[in-house]
């Protein structure tokens, strides 16, 4: 089984490399101030600095499910729904929602495309 005690999110992010996980959690509002122009301006949103906060996608209450509505994350609604760890686990990976995802984000997508292979690795492997 894939190493646990690494904060993996959904898409394959280590949330400690995160935008929005570091601004909470360094409890920096410039940071957040930064993360919502670039959230706002990538995913058409229109997030307030002081909503710029989150522990983690796998646990209740994360910012892509307040935000809610059509900009609920749909990878972390997936994998929710499919009831998986991230989208390594799924049968469909890598599917186009994951894809868009990787095009939205270009400068995290070789690293979240390397850890869930990773993982996928060793799954197989165990």
């Amino acid at each position: 089984m894939p190493e646990t005690n690494k904060h993996i999110a959904c898409c394959g992010l280590d949330c400690a490399k995160c935008m929005v996980y570091i601004a909470t959690q360094e409890n920096d509002d410039e940071k957040r101030r930064e993360t919502a122009i670039l959230w706002n301006k990538n995913l058409n949103l229109n997030l307030m600095p002081e909503e710029i906060n989150c522990n983690g996608c796998l646990i209740d209450g994360c910012l892509t499910e307040r935000v809610g509505g059509d900009h609920t994350c749909p990878i972390r609604k997936c994998v929710r729904e499919k009831e998986f760890i991230n989208c390594a686990y799924c049968g469909d990976y890598i599917c186009g929602t994951l894809e868009q995802y990787f095009k939205m984000f270009p400068e995290t997508a070789s690293y979240c495309r390397e850890t869930l292979n990773g993982i996928r690795r060793e799954i197989k492997s165990s």
